[in-house]
C-alpha cells in the first residue's frame, strides 16, 4: 500500500521519536506602573517606575498597589522565561483626590480646577522620560512626546448655583514609537523607566498621578511534562 501523498510534494518529513520539552507563546501586551508625585517641589528629582509590583508599597502609595496602578508580577524585572519587546511608550497624567488618595480627572470646585491644571501642564511640559538599566541611562522622550497629545485640555462652566464644574484630560495623542529598533527586555533582566524634571520644574500644588505604559511583543515558555 502507497501512502496519499500529493504528486511532487516530496518525501513524508520524519515524525519526532520523543516530545518536546517546551513550547512557546507569542502575543502583544503592556506593562504599566503608575507613580504618585505629591504636592511640592519637584525639580531636580528622579521618579522611578516599574519597581514596585503588584500587593506592596511603594512609588509614593502608602497602601498596596492594585492593578489600576501596575499589572508587573515582580518588581524592576522581567520573570524567568519570559521575553518582552517593547515598541511603544505611553504616559497619562491625572490628578489626585488628596481625601482619599484615588485617581481622578473631573473638578468640582474652584479651587481645585485651579490648581490642578497647571500642575497636570508642569508635569506633561517637564517631565522627561528615562530607561534606567542597572547603570545606563537611555533617555526616551520628554512626557509631551509619549501620549500626552497637545496638553491639557477641556471645559470648566458654572451652574446656576455658581458651583464651577468641568473636566480636564492631558491627550490622547500620538503613542512614542520605536519604528526600527525595538527596546529588548530579556528574561531575568532588570530595568526601571524614570520620570526626571529639571531645576526649572515649578512646585506642584496638589499631588499627581503618572502611568506610564510599555506596548510590546511578548515570548514565554511553556514547560511539558
Amino acid at each position: 500500500m502507497h501512502p496519499l501523498v500529493t504528486p511532487g510534494a516530496g518525501p513524508i518529513p520524519g515524525v519526532p521519536q520523543h516530545q518536546p520539552s517546551n513550547l512557546f507563546r507569542f502575543g502583544e501586551i503592556t506593562l504599566y506602573s503608575t507613580s504618585q508625585l505629591v504636592a511640592g517641589a519637584i525639580a531636580n528629582t528622579n521618579n522611578r517606575l516599574f519597581t514596585t509590583p503588584l500587593g506592596q508599597t511603594g512609588q509614593g502609595w502608602a497602601a498596596g498597589m492594585t492593578v489600576s496602578e501596575t499589572n508587573l508580577k515582580e518588581g524592576g524585572r522581567i520573570p524567568s522565561g519570559q521575553a518582552y519587546d517593547v515598541f511603544g511608550v505611553a504616559t497619562q497624567v491625572m490628578a489626585m483626590t488628596a481625601n482619599n488618595g484615588t485617581m481622578s480627572l473631573p473638578f468640582v470646585q474652584a479651587a481645585a480646577a485651579a490648581g490642578a491644571v497647571p500642575d497636570l501642564q508642569n508635569v506633561v511640559n517637564n517631565g522627561i522620560l528615562v530607561w534606567d538599566f542597572t547603570q545606563t541611562q537611555v533617555f526616551i522622550a520628554p512626557v509631551m512626546l509619549a501620549g500626552a497629545g497637545g496638553g491639557v485640555y477641556g471645559a470648566i462652566a458654572s451652574t446656576a448655583a455658581a458651583t464651577p464644574l468641568g473636566a480636564m484630560n492631558n491627550g490622547n495623542g500620538g503613542i512614542w514609537m520605536y519604528r526600527k529598533h525595538p527596546v529588548a527586555l530579556p528574561g531575568s533582566s532588570t530595568f526601571a523607566v524614570e520620570c526626571q524634571f529639571g531645576v526649572h520644574t515649578a512646585a506642584l500644588g496638589t499631588a499627581v498621578a503618572l502611568r506610564v505604559v510599555l506596548l510590546g511583543y511578548y515570548k514565554s515558555v511553556i514547560e511539558i511534562g
